[in-house]
């Protein structure tokens, strides 16, 4: 049952993520098909053709490697200064140089009779810019509609102030084993000053030092603010109020405002009874801005995590949870969470939905990036062109015309070779040091 839960789980995570790709592909074609673009092919995934039909003058189909797609929207590049769409120039020096030739001639092999006005690039500015701008935005939609319909319709997961678990031992947490798994209790280690007390799963905190406890956030400010020590703990357990004293042990945790620091802080060793809290709008809305916020520092962050990834992989550290994986990881995470028997079915359900929904938060910011190949470079060559021809237009001096985007192609080869060698050491790192549930 739990290889067969573990497979479910894989299979819809990546029909999943092929349904995001398919609808990130429609967010350009649909738009450039109703601003008049020629679309020659639409495709879900990369390498030999699994499927194919052609409707009208575009081929629709899948293909093997589920990883990725693409619209072929005609005339990306506008024709070399000397060029026309029916004369492209057959020799040049200069490495970059005849690449970018040979890619202006391979955009005007489908250039035929009558297209000449339906190529992308003698679209206005805005619409490249909606064109463009249309894929990544499905998927931030998507992560919206995903997070959304969790936090309404399924709740959020609330702590309270009753207790579910209480801890065995102290374990100080070091820089080193912030982001690991930790590990189980050994006779060297202190008793957790809540065992000490006799407190039990089910017991609800009322009071601790005489301050009344309202809220699991109040609580565990007012544990690791004491470092005196002594607790006077009130709680409710059967219906009866029962107190009991002990001192809380002060050791290395982690520090709730700052990832990454480790604090002196209070330790009592209890965690709270969760319960689903529906949430409204404003709630998702507020909630999808943090995570946003997180996503764009994640990105920044990559490089120095992905050396992280790799040392991982080459056995010289422990792989981090909190670092970044490829779609392979995130599939066996998607099949581990599926076949975690001791959860909820609905609960995996949900867990995959939120798995999903972060996939393609992810990858709409990444795809903004102002850099080719992502959709984020063509924004922006369509945004710097109508700041362009605006300042001319308001000097009284001659249109400058379309910005080329071929001249941007080697920051695309090099984006390229980026992101090929950053995907292989993800793919790596995922088989030989995968993240795994704690």
């Amino acid at each position: 049952m739990t290889v067969l839960m573990y497979t479910l789980g894989v299979v819809l995570f990546v029909v999943g993520v092929a349904a995001s790709i398919g609808l990130h592909e429609l967010g350009h074609m649909v738009p450039a098909k109703k601003f008049g673009v020629k679309v020659t092919q639409y495709f879900i995934g990369f390498g030999r053709t699994v499927w194919s039909r052609r409707r009208g003058e575009t081929e629709y189909g899948v293909k093997a490697i589920p990883l990725g797609g693409y619209v072929k929207l005609v005339g990306m590049l506008p024709p070399g200064p000397e060029d026309d769409p029916s004369r492209i120039r057959k020799s040049n020096t200069g490495m970059f140089t005849q690449l970018i030739s040979d890619a202006r001639a391979a955009e005007y092999e489908l250039v035929e009779p009558g297209d000449e006005e339906r190529l992308f690039y003698r679209l206005p500015w805005w619409k490249k810019v909606i064109v463009m701008a249309g894929g990544p935005t499905v998927n931030l939609v998507l992560a919206f509609l995903l997070f959304g319909g969790v936090f309404m319709l399924h709740g959020q997961p609330e702590p309270t102030t009753t207790v579910d678990e209480v801890s065995d031992c102290v374990i100080a947490v070091t820089p080193e084993t912030l982001n690991q798994q930790q590990r189980k209790c050994t006779p060297a280690d202190p008793v957790a000053p809540a065992k000490q007390a006799g407190l039990q799963p089910g017991d609800r905190i009322l009071t601790l030092n005489g301050t009344e406890v309202t809220s699991w956030e109040q609580l565990s400010g007012l544990i690791r603010a004491n470092e005196d020590g002594r607790a006077v703990i009130v709680y409710e357990r059967d219906g009866e109020r029962r107190s009991a004293t002990t001192n809380t042990t002060v050791s290395p945790r982690p520090d709730l405002r700052d990832d990454g620091q480790v604090v002196e802080a209070g330790f009592l060793g209890v965690a709270p009874t969760m319960v689903l809290d529906k949430k409204d709008a404003g709630f998702v809305v507020a909630t999808m801005g943090t995570y946003t916020w997180e996503t764009v520092k994640a990105l920044g962050e990559m490089p120095v995590k992905l050396v992280g990834v790799a040392r991982a992989a080459l056995g010289l550290e422990e792989r981090s949870a909190d670092g970044p994986m490829s779609v392979v990881g995130a599939s066996r995470v998607a099949g581990e969470v599926a076949s975690a028997h001791e959860v909820p079915v609905s609960d995996r359900f949900v867990s995959l939905l939120m798995l999903l929904g972060g996939i393609n938060l992810f990858v709409g910011m990444f795809n903004f990036i102002p850099l080719l190949p992502l959709d984020g470079g063509h924004i922006a060559g369509a945004l710097y062109e109508a700041v362009r021809r605006g300042i001319a237009k308001l000097l009284r001096r001659p249109d400058p015309g379309y910005f080329d985007v071929a001249k941007l192609l080697p920051v695309a080869y090099v984006m390229a070779g980026v992101i090929l060698v950053m995907s292989v050491v993800l793919i790596y790192a995922d088989i030989v040091a995968p993240v795994r549930l704690g």
